[in-house]
């Protein structure tokens, strides 16, 4: 098992973890955590992150009530991206969608 401090931050003192369904196995959305909000997820088995545009700490789903339920946090082999395994009480997305990637991107033939 690995701790947060073999966890490699970026410059900023940040990590990125992307959220996935346990069992749908979607991908729900992508957020960032720093130290404080992962020792916070580690402690409380909800998702608390780091919102860059705000400057702050958030938990997914105190204002919404669409808490992200901590079942696993993997690390990939480079100890700079976190997979989160949730059981969400809702949905991911702000704008009331499932997860936060809905919109299709058109590709050329």
């Amino acid at each position: 098992m690995i701790n947060q401090i073999d966890l490699k931050f970026d410059a900023r003192g940040l990590i990125p973890a992307i959220v996935q369904d346990e069992e749908t196995k979607d991908i729900l959305m992508v957020a960032w955590m720093n130290a404080e909000s992962f020792q916070l997820t580690q402690k409380t088995g909800q998702a608390h992150f780091w919102s860059r545009s705000r400057n702050e700490l958030w938990l997914k789903g105190a204002t919404s009530g669409n808490f992200m339920n901590i079942r696993r946090i993997l690390v990939d082999c480079d100890a700079d991206t976190l997979l989160i395994l949730v059981k969400p009480a809702g949905p991911a997305c702000h704008t009331g969608k499932q997860s936060c990637f809905y919109q299709d991107i058109e590709i050329g033939k």
